[in-house]
């Protein structure tokens, strides 16, 4: 695969299909986030532009069995992790 074939990645982005932040077409590729500086792989939201990333708060569930999230700020880069 190249760049030319993967879409953008965008500027806010959900990993949970019901959200109107979810690209389908996005995680067809591995995507890896940056947070200030470190790699991270429990992120389930991003917003570049923001600035803030959610991630899971242990194993805590919401009502609806979900992972309860909590919000953290700070520098927020996304990249295509997979090798072209």
């Amino acid at each position: 695969m190249n760049d030319t074939q993967r879409p953008p990645l965008p500027d806010h982005l959900s990993i949970d299909p019901r959200s109107p932040h979810h690209v389908a077409a996005v995680f067809q590729h591995n995507v890896g986030i940056r947070f200030n500086g470190k790699e991270r792989n429990d992120v389930e939201e991003y917003c570049i532009s923001e600035g803030w990333i959610k991630v899971a708060a242990g194993r805590t569930l919401d009502r609806k069995g979900r992972p309860m999230l909590i919000k953290l700020k700070g520098t927020v880069e996304a990249f295509y992790a997979d090798a072209p």
